[in-house]
């Protein structure tokens, strides 16, 4: 099995479009399903960057499901956090007769697609993107919350598992935060009541399991695993190594994973100090034809800094200004407490802050909490909406 995720298509990297580069990984995954001989290729959610795709997204999309037809390769897909189901579901039953299987419906959770080798049959189970809000009721959840939501999925599959002939083997695709993940800038935050991240135990009892919605491939256990984004969608992931997950499963269910890279369309780099410093920097050479995000730490902000630097740095997309202070400074101090925190802490903080030092009660920190999911819900209705 060939396992990936987050394409994101249709998404730009600091306004600079990424279709080329993404029409390259397309090619480079046709290619290595042909030469690894895969029998199935995963997609574990976020196909697309937003709800309602640019027309060059679509078209490569399609593109991109016709040639992996072409091949006769079954491919299972679900919709994540940036994909609307409905349309990301449009034609899935006709779309199946071609070997493309897209699980986009809660509901059908715990209805596997049937795939056989020499060894019998694999029962691949899609998870899509889970909103508790909107799917508790449907999939009959105790709490509103992700891991009770995906607990209630996994009851599904699990109890379809137990109707299957004994030696079937499962995969189960979700699209989620799962706790050990590592996080970076370019996901959008699911968090509900607080806390995002569900326990890898809520997967038990399936052979494999391949997520999305991370950006970085890691293992959370040997049967749990992101494949991460074949892009980098953010400077936060400028020490990333893109790859997809190639995952065997042998007669008994044993896992055995190897990484496959990626192409990278060109590196990401980091560079950090006064302008004068950056521009002169021998060590720095090795970044000039890297997409640069730069921080200047001048006193005072340089005259013409963005075209100063793109004279020596022609993909510079990104600048910041983070003025060496006196750690006594204010706004030294203020930048520093923001830094790394989360939306519901710096609500916190500043409940804090206007009342002399006295924080939010516990009935107060519940009524935050359930604002910053309203907002975030309130985004994913509008979406449903749209897509209506």
């Amino acid at each position: 099995m060939l396992h990936t995720s987050d394409w994101h298509l249709g998404r730009s990297f600091h306004r600079v479009g990424l279709l080329a580069a993404q029409r390259a990984f397309i090619d480079h995954l046709v290619e290595t399903v042909r030469e690894q001989r895969v029998d199935a290729v995963l997609v574990a959610g976020d196909v697309y960057d937003r709800a309602v795709p640019p027309l060059t997204a679509v078209e490569l999309f399609d593109e991109a499901l016709h040639r992996l037809a072409d091949l006769g390769v079954p491919t299972v897909m679900i919709s994540g956090n940036h994909d609307s189901p409905r349309r990301l579901g449009v034609g899935a039953g006709l779309i199946e007769r071609a070997g493309i299987h897209l699980r986009t419906a809660p509901a059908a959770c715990g209805t596997p697609v049937l795939l056989a080798d020499a060894h019998g049959d694999v029962a691949f189970y899609g998870l899509p993107y889970l909103e508790p809000a909107l799917v508790r009721e449907e999939l009959g959840a105790r709490r509103g919350s992700h891991a009770a939501v995906l607990e209630a999925a996994m009851d599904r599959v699990r109890a379809d598992l137990a109707t299957r002939p004994a030696g079937t083997r499962s995969v189960v695709l979700a699209h989620a935060f799962v706790a050990g993940g590592a996080e970076s800038d370019s996901e959008r935050d699911i968090t509900v009541g607080g806390v995002a991240a569900v326990p890898a135990a809520v997967f038990d009892g399936v052979d494999y399991t391949a997520l999305g919605h991370l950006h970085g491939a890691q293992t959370i256990t040997d049967r749990v695993r992101y494949s991460g984004s074949p892009l980098a969608y953010s400077f936060s992931e400028t020490d990333h190594r893109k790859t997809m997950w190639l995952i065997d499963l042998d007669a008994e269910g044993a896992v055995t994973a190897e990484r496959l890279d990626c192409p990278v369309p060109r590196p990401l780099a980091r560079i950090r100090g006064r302008l004068d410093d950056l521009l002169d920097d021998p060590r720095l050479e090795r970044h000039e034809q890297a997409w640069v995000e730069a921080t200047l730490t001048d006193a005072h902000r340089p005259q013409e800094p963005m075209a100063r630097l793109a004279r020596r740095f022609p993909h510079v997309v990104s600048l910041a200004f983070e003025p060496d202070r006196a750690p006594e400074d204010p706004l030294a101090s203020y930048a520093q407490r923001l830094r790394g925190r989360t939306d519901r802490q710096i609500t916190e903080d500043f409940v804090a802050h206007v009342r002399g030092g006295r924080g939010a009660d516990e009935a107060e920190a519940a009524v935050l909490t359930t604002a910053l999911d309203a907002v975030r819900l309130a985004g994913t209705e509008t979406v449903r909406e749209e897509t209506r």
